[in-house]
């Protein structure tokens, strides 16, 4: 029996680091030949990791019935529920949103629905216009890579390659400080195995620039900033995990990068990614943090597993291929909720990390100007 123990990250911005989460997971590139079936799984995989052929557990036609009815009255009467009942749609997002009537539902979440009515249009229009040639050219070798062995991504000639590149190509086009990010790719793909392609963009829209907003910038400086978090985090809830990644130096950018830039897309079950992503469009980036604690903590959280981890290497292999029944839905939803972290715990980690590199920055800063009157000059914090 596993129980549940806090991880984090905190490592010096490189290629290298983002080169490692957005390349293509070993599993789909690797060993899938002799896992891709002749018929699709009953979410249209025909291999991969996120293949599975284990039926999932029904409710019973009333509870369904009953859950679809819940879920549109509140999405009629969306905006007093969000202003003042805001409780019962993030608890009712943890139960699970129902399969019917999850497009709609993520639509809303995400505020989607209120930028697809204030701009009108605007996504054929981006379709229109040609874009930057070097990111047009980034896209078409990038989008093939994506759940390549899902029936929507086959080939380039399926509707998700297209639709894809479009999604894509609008989005360089509609925020150029951003432009294109390989780590986008995969979110954008998911999105559109659930909605058209326009109410994708948009809902894609808000997680590149609200959920995830700066992730996708050179530099790496916001995900630097909550790996710093996540390991505040971490030592809180899970003091042994931590002191073991203390001690072997496992840098927090080296486990969590895919995890965040990705937002879990490349690496939880599919059962298991929808629910989280219920929780996240719901409830935000904490999400993800809690879901990276949980896959961390459960990993880690085995004194003899940990004696087995004797440096660097072995550490990261435990944290990259955890064992299944860790990633598995009711596990991590139910070890997530259990998560002892208020939402001040997060503030307070926040603002820590914001004096830790301001101080930084004031040191950096310092050195750089060089010596004046026998002292540096250190800005006021």
């Amino acid at each position: 029996m596993y129980f549940m123990c806090p991880q984090f990250a905190v490592v010096a911005a490189g290629e290298l680091a983002l080169a490692m989460a957005t390349a293509p997971r070993s599993l789909d590139t690797i060993s899938l030949c002799s896992t891709v079936s002749s018929c699709p799984d009953r979410n249209g995989f025909y291999g991969g990791f996120q293949r599975t052929d284990k039926p999932k557990e029904p409710l019973s036609k009333a509870q369904i019935i009953a859950r679809e009815k819940k879920w549109l009255n509140m999405i009629e009467n969306w905006s007093i529920y969000m202003s003042k009942n805001y409780k019962k749609i993030r608890d009712r997002c943890r139960k699970g949103i129902p399969k019917s009537v999850r497009p709609k539902a993520w639509f809303y979440l995400s505020g989607a629905y209120l930028l697809k009515n204030r701009n009108p249009n605007v996504y054929k229009e981006l379709l229109e216009k040609p874009g930057n040639p070097a990111t047009i050219e980034e896209i078409k070798k990038d989008k093939h890579r994506q759940f390549p062995f899902h029936e929507m991504f086959l080939d380039e000639q399926k509707i998700g390659q297209i639709e894809l590149f479009n999604v894509l190509k609008a989005y360089s086009i509609y925020n150029p400080k951003v432009g294109f990010c390989q780590a986008q790719a995969p979110i954008a793909a998911f999105l559109l195995m659930h909605l058209p392609a326009e109410d994708a963009f948009w809902v894609f829209v808000s997680v590149c620039d609200v959920y995830l907003q700066d992730y996708f910038i050179p530099g790496l400086e916001v995900l630097q900033n909550d790996a710093g978090i996540l390991e505040g985090l971490l030592k809180k809830t899970c003091p042994p995990v931590y002191r073991h990644l203390q001690k072997h130096k496992v840098e927090p950018l080296l486990y969590m990068t895919e995890w965040f830039l990705c937002g879990m897309t490349r690496t939880l079950p599919w059962d298991t990614l929808l629910r989280v992503w219920d929780c996240f469009l719901a409830e935000g980036i904490r999400v993800i943090f809690k879901v990276a604690l949980v896959i961390i903590g459960a990993s880690l959280s085995r004194h003899k597993v940990r004696k087995t981890c004797t440096g660097l290497c072995e550490t990261l292999a435990v944290m990259r291929s955890p064992p299944e029944q860790i990633l598995e839905e009711e596990f991590i939803i139910n070890n997530m909720m259990r998560l002892n972290l208020r939402v001040e715990d997060f503030q307070i980690e926040h603002t820590r990390q914001k004096a830790r590199r301001a101080k930084q920055k004031a040191q950096q800063d310092g050195n750089d100007s060089g010596p004046s009157n026998g002292r540096r000059n250190m800005p006021t914090l």
